[in-house]
């Protein structure tokens, strides 16, 4: 036996759909609703670090290029001291009050574990 359609009712909304990733169904029947047990990528980054679903630390660690000389060197992200190059002594980073500002030319990557 076919249901009959109901979806007359809400005119303005779409009829619900089920997400392919969570398996739960959008926000598409109520257009306020938020998904807390799926959170996206960046809202869980602009959340607080103990607060989200798994820890995890702000900082990180990452090789900054000289762009005078070419020499590496390794940098806390958050350092709180004026941190300069090794081979010419220029500024390679600034500290701020919360990540420290790379100087203009210089370029970085991510530690890995």
């Amino acid at each position: 036996m076919r249901q009959k359609n109901t979806w007359k009712l809400y005119s303005r909304c779409l009829p619900p759909t089920q997400s392919a990733v969570s398996g739960t169904w959008t926000a598409s029947l109520f257009p306020l609703a938020k998904d807390l047990l799926h959170p996206t990528p960046e809202q869980e980054k602009r959340r607080h670090k103990k607060k989200r679903l798994v820890q995890s630390p702000n900082s990180y660690f990452m090789d900054v290029k000289c762009p005078g000389c070419y020499k590496i060197t390794t940098v806390f992200s958050h350092a709180q001291t004026v941190v300069l190059c090794v081979g010419c002594s220029t500024v390679l980073c600034q500290p701020t009050g919360g990540k420290a500002r790379l100087t203009e030319g210089c370029s970085f990557r991510r530690k890995q574990h």
